[in-house]
């Protein structure tokens, strides 16, 4: 059978997944279960990405030292940039075991498995270091790179940086923490939990199905992108949505909630690093919202500023705020929401509020620019 949806089904089972209905959760850990990642960003331009998403959905009851603390005490763990409950680490040990990669490697896999092997004294000068003083920052550690790091970009001879990445995904080195905003690497064995490896086929279908739960709705399958994918793999049920191409992939329970409990309609900002946002093709496929980060871009060719949050309302994405945390000053400053679709008395009130609320968990002072658009 296939799931027949209209954009709004969709639109909701996504922000079901993602726990932005009405119904705010209040267990930050759990939310992180659910969610099963936070991209462990450093900007903080109004708040860190991993507090902001949190906050997002628990409001201000959430306080970033709790994140913190877990982090310290690793009941969560950074992998690949991305915080996740200590216990998911066993899903990626069975990979990490296999790097590069099972059967024909591509080429991309393959100059890796080159490049460290040409280093592997580096690799085992690396690796003695932190067994005699880890947790360390790159930094700290030698390079005795034989073979150097080519790139044309700024990963150009960054030998430490690069190899420890990989060191990652052989499973033989781990993140520890950060010290300011280095991290700190250690050996995974000291890091890990030491839970029974989970092996590699269940793994995946666990990984795709907690994925999709997350989502709520994806594609099956999509271009490979580095990062945390998007798609569900054979996880759900097969759906097709009205005016959206192709087939997706739905959570059979939240579908079943979707159609059993009534849609509860809330206003939120979301961080631009927030999974509901975060894949722009899907996020204009299903609410047809045009957005970009524009951190990147020089000031006079940006649209809605550098790290303008995506305004939530109900089902449907209507905004961006252009907001600064000038934490010298005290001041989180509005210098511009901007209004996709023109704003009801009640959408105003409720953005607001959500703003207000925002300057009240950052204990900061709001200034509201006099124009908006």
């Amino acid at each position: 059978m296939v799931h027949e949806l209209s954009r709004t089904d969709a639109r909701r089972l996504a922000l079901r997944g993602q726990l932005l209905t009405g119904e705010r959760p209040d267990d930050w850990l759990a939310v992180l279960r659910r969610l099963t990642i936070l991209q462990h960003d450093q900007t903080n331009h109004v708040a860190r990405n991993a507090d902001l998403v949190l906050w997002t959905r628990l409001g201000s009851s959430y306080s970033p030292d709790d994140l913190a603390t877990a982090v310290e005490e690793q009941r969560v763990l950074e992998l690949e940039g991305r915080l996740r409950p200590c216990e998911d680490l066993a899903l990626f040990r069975a990979d990490m075991a296999d790097w590069p990669g099972r059967g024909r490697l591509r080429p991309w896999q393959e100059e890796q498995r080159q490049w460290v092997e040409a280093n592997t004294a580096c690799r085992l000068d690396i690796l003695d270091r932190l067994r005699m003083a880890g947790p360390l920052p790159a930094s700290e550690l030698p390079d005795t790179c034989a073979r150097p790091w080519r790139s044309s970009g700024w990963n150009n001879h960054r030998n430490v940086v690069m190899l420890l990445h990989l060191l990652v995904a052989r499973g033989e080195v781990a993140s520890a923490g950060r010290e300011g905003r280095e991290t700190l690497w250690d050996l995974a064995e000291r890091v890990y939990p030491d839970d029974p490896v989970v092996p590699a086929p269940e793994a995946a279908r666990v990984r795709d199905e907690r994925r999709l739960r997350s989502l709520g709705i994806a594609r099956a399958r999509a271009a490979a992108v580095p990062g945390e994918p998007s798609t569900s793999g054979d996880a759900g049920e097969p759906a097709v949505i009205e005016g959206v191409k192709g087939r997706w992939r739905v959570d059979p329970q939240l579908l079943e909630e979707l159609f059993a409990q009534p849609f509860t309609a809330r206003a939120a900002l979301l961080s631009p690093l927030d999974r509901l946002v975060f894949d722009r093709r899907r996020t204009h496929e299903l609410f047809d919202f045009d957005y970009q980060l524009e951190m990147y871009k020089p000031r006079d060719q940006r649209r809605w500023g550098y790290w303008a949050l995506p305004v939530l309302y109900g089902d449907r994405l209507v905004g961006k705020l252009d907001a600064t945390a000038d934490r010298r000053e005290g001041e989180l400053r509005v210098d511009a929401l901007h209004e996709d679709v023109p704003f009801t008395k009640a959408m105003t009130a409720a953005v607001d509020e959500e703003i207000r609320d925002l300057a009240g968990w950052l204990g900061l002072e709001l200034v509201v620019a006099d124009e908006t658009s």
